[in-house]
């Protein structure tokens, strides 16, 4: 489908939202803002244009025809939560730009790299120790751990094609499948994460803390880190299972790398200082936000990055513009009337189906309606608001609906090859066909669901979330 036949779709939907006639119990202004808010997600999902201009002509256009007004349609770019995300993605930077994120996972290597399964556990708690400061999973698992899994691969003779399941085919789906755990377990390793919090706040009435979320993924998290690198195992074998070249190459690249330089040091200590304060927000009172931005202005003051690398920094200011609009749309659907609307007549449709059950069942519908979305954003936005309110009023806990459905839109990116951003990434590099992936990504999503719903329910209970 070319570009003009995407964008007549998403401006035929819209049109025709538009025109029907207001259901009875909501204004005129918010049946209208909801045919915004449809239009804009199917442009998510079809992209005549690249999501940051969709979502900026969505809210010029709500200005445009006083469905909001100009104040109120910018309203959502003063947001905290977004200035945490775009503070998060220039942490990032130093990471990257310092090579410190490469050295975590060639040290680790070293260390206990000797098999093809250690091997797996290595790369993914060189994932886990990055996500909390790096919000794109892309330029974690693309930038930095992509690279040195092509390495391991070219190192053990394992290229696309006859020798891909030496050991090239195992590494790719583990790495993938963990990098979409570890985007699961801290509010800053994926970019949707910060608008599930915020949707839950506009919609639900909570706040999700940094600390909050992090305590409540890291049972289940650490669990599947566990269980699915194993399961990928001993179900998509590798043929190699000692890789002590792995050590050596780990080796030589620290050794090319050499002393860890002034710049990694002071990213190093602005980490845990950041973690730090995230931890103990309930005594320091300082808001993850402030953290965050403490923490940049760190690493500009200290010249491990500078102002060009925050102007460079392209995910950040995308991620501002699409989100701040998104924002503002999630926020006045609720204020104009029609998410309390929506959950109220879904809610009578539902009547009398114990909470239990109807909250399995959204979870389960949320989790497999991924495979109409190549975006974890888009399907946060399309759902996560009005599948939360319909399942607090069923019932259920409201911070086990926000949490579980936030962990949820990031697991469902296991199960195909375009869920996410770095899914074509290691799709692309040829190892593990689509047919294979499917299968591989539906059954390891199933394990994180019975590990994340059943596992951490009884955990969240611990925590007194419900």
């Amino acid at each position: 489908m070319n570009t003009p036949s995407r964008a007549a779709i998403v401006v035929a939907v819209g049109v025709g939202i538009w025109l029907v006639p207001v259901p009875t119990g909501l204004k005129p202004a918010a049946w209208n803002l909801f045919a915004v808010f449809v239009s804009t997600i199917l442009g998510f999902i079809l992209q005549p244009l690249p999501i940051g201009a969709l979502a900026f002509l969505s809210i010029t256009f709500t200005a445009l025809t006083g469905i909001l007004k100009p104040a109120e349609a910018l309203s959502g770019f003063a947001n905290t939560t977004i200035w945490l995300i775009v503070s998060a993605f220039l942490f990032a930077k130093g990471f990257i730009k310092t090579g410190l994120g490469r050295r975590i996972a060639y040290g680790l290597m070293k260390r206990i790299g000797g098999s093809s399964l250690k091997l797996g556990y290595t790369l993914a708690l060189s994932d886990l120790i990055i996500s909390p400061f790096t919000p794109s999973n892309t330029a974690r698992a693309g930038g930095i751990l992509f690279p040195i899994v092509r390495s391991l691969c070219t190192a053990f003779h394992s290229e696309p094609g006859a020798t891909s399941r030496k050991v090239g085919a195992y590494l790719m789906q583990t790495v993938y499948q963990a990098n979409t755990i570890t985007s699961a377990m801290f509010l800053t390793s994926m970019a949707g994460n910060p608008l599930v919090a915020e949707l839950a706040s506009k919609t639900l009435h909570i706040k999700i803390s940094w600390g909050l979320w992090a305590m409540a993924a890291s049972v289940p998290g650490l669990v599947s880190l566990l269980v699915v690198p194993y399961f990928l195992y001993k179900f998509y074998p590798p043929e190699i299972t000692r890789t002590p070249e792995a050590k050596t190459l780990a080796s030589t690249e620290l050794d090319k790398m050499g002393p860890m330089s002034r710049g990694e040091k002071i990213v190093i200590l602005v980490f845990i200082g950041a973690l730090a304060l995230w931890t103990t927000s309930q005594f320091t009172r300082l808001d993850a936000t402030l953290v965050a931005m403490l923490a940049v202005s760190a690493m500009l003051i200290a010249n491990v990055i500078n102002w060009q690398d925050v102007l460079e920094e392209k995910g950040a200011w995308d991620t501002l513009v699409w989100m701040g609009s998104l924002v503002t749309l999630a926020d006045y659907l609720t204020k104009l009337g029609f998410i309390p609307w929506f959950s109220k007549t879904v809610s009578a449709a539902i009547g009398g189906v114990p909470w239990i059950q109807a909250f399995l069942a959204l979870i389960i519908i949320y989790m497999y309606a991924h495979y109409s979305f190549a975006s974890l954003t888009a399907h946060i936005t399309a759902m996560y608001a009005a599948f939360a309110s319909v399942a607090v009023a069923a019932g259920a806990p409201v911070y086990v609906v926000a949490l579980a459905l936030g962990f949820i839109s990031n697991l469902c990116m296991s199960l195909t090859h375009y869920a996410a951003g770095p899914a074509p990434i290691y799709f692309g590099a040829g190892y593990v066909d689509q047919a294979t992936w499917w299968k591989l990504g539906f059954m390891v999503s199933v394990i994180n669901m019975v590990i994340w719903v059943g596992l951490g329910s009884f955990w969240w209970k611990l925590l007194g979330l419900w």
